[in-house]
């Protein structure tokens, strides 16, 4: 009898060696969502951090990666995270601005000739502190994709000029400093949902909008759009988040995978990028689409006025830091 209570208990003991290992063991299922189109690098580089999390995790991770606002828009995505609705999302500056105000001071007019040169900010100490207000917010960074260096399209006529800006019923995204500066133009903003702009632009109830080339060509605004300014007015990141209810369910292990994927995605998202750019231009044109380049001296003067106000509010501070890094570069 002593015998078999002892076989038990060395089996009770055993078992409860074993729970952790079975916990550890157990299956995890992510869903990442994104508003952009298949093609574009966001995407791309949306599958390839599913793919890497997975072979890392030897198939125990699954990250199910949902494109073209499947999940709801930017802001919407952006609450769903804060909330843990959401696991992961590759969102928009502008959308994530309205959290976590800061990320806004990369969205001044003019304030980058390029993507690279806002990189090297992002990556230092100014984007540990995005990281660490993101993370106030119920969000955790894991990496800054290329949003691009935007440019604006329309129907109407040619952009060379400040003057022909006035007037124009332009689609902006849920981003405040876009609001700022089509209205220091002269221009009507306008928000219109990103998986809805095709249709509207089509139908006329705006005249242009302001995008990447990447983000034009992967959705065929080209065939609604017949004038291209290379404006460059301003530079967008992607933030790569997850969130912070999620990340805090993950082992320690686990995390460092999610990491090393979002590192490796980042790279790839970035060179996707700036590849795409390149060779996109001259697809646009290929398509009848006709390209300005417009006065940079006088938009640059027309728009000024957007970093004195963001200068003078809440997160003054912070914009300030941003536009001094950049401007010494």
């Amino acid at each position: 009898m002593q015998r078999k209570t002892f076989h038990r208990t060395l089996l009770a003991l055993a078992a409860c060696a074993v729970l952790p290992l079975v916990a550890q063991a157990q299956a995890v299922k992510l869903t990442l969502g994104h508003g952009a189109a298949p093609g574009n690098p966001r995407h791309e580089a949306s599958v390839r951090f599913a793919e890497v999390v997975k072979a890392k995790s030897n198939g125990r991770i699954e990250v199910q990666v949902a494109p073209s606002a499947q999940l709801g828009d930017d802001a919407a995505m952006v609450t769903a995270l804060r909330t843990g609705a959401l696991d992961i999302s590759a969102n928009s500056q502008g959308a994530v601005a309205n959290a976590v105000p800061e990320y806004a001071a990369f969205g001044m007019p003019f304030l980058f000739a390029s993507p690279a040169a806002a990189f090297k900010l992002l990556d230092g100490p100014l984007g540990k502190e995005l990281a660490d207000r993101s993370v106030e917010k119920g969000m955790i960074l894991l990496g800054t994709w290329d949003n691009g260096i935007r440019h604006m399209t329309n129907s109407k006529r040619p952009i060379t000029r400040v003057e022909d800006m006035k007037g124009l019923k332009m689609r902006v995204p849920p981003d405040a400093t876009l609001v700022d500066i089509m209205k220091a133009l002269g221009a009507e903003s306008q928000q219109v949902k990103f998986a809805e702009l095709y249709v509207a632009l089509q139908q006329g109830v705006v005249d242009g909008q302001e995008n990447p080339l990447a983000n034009i060509h992967a959705s065929k605004l080209y065939e609604v759009q017949k004038h291209l300014a290379l404006t460059n007015h301003q530079f967008q990141m992607t933030p790569l988040l997850m969130s912070k209810r999620t990340w805090d369910k993950l082992s320690a292990a686990d995390r460092k995978i999610v990491q090393d994927a979002a590192a490796e995605a980042t790279v790839l998202q970035r060179k996707l990028s700036q590849e795409a750019d390149e060779k996109l231009l001259a697809d646009l044109k290929g398509k009848g689409v006709q390209v300005t380049t417009p006065d940079k001296a006088a938009f640059e003067k027309a728009t000024a006025e957007v970093d004195d106000k963001w200068m003078a509010g809440p997160v003054g501070p912070y914009v300030k830091k941003v536009i001094g890094a950049a401007r010494a570069r």
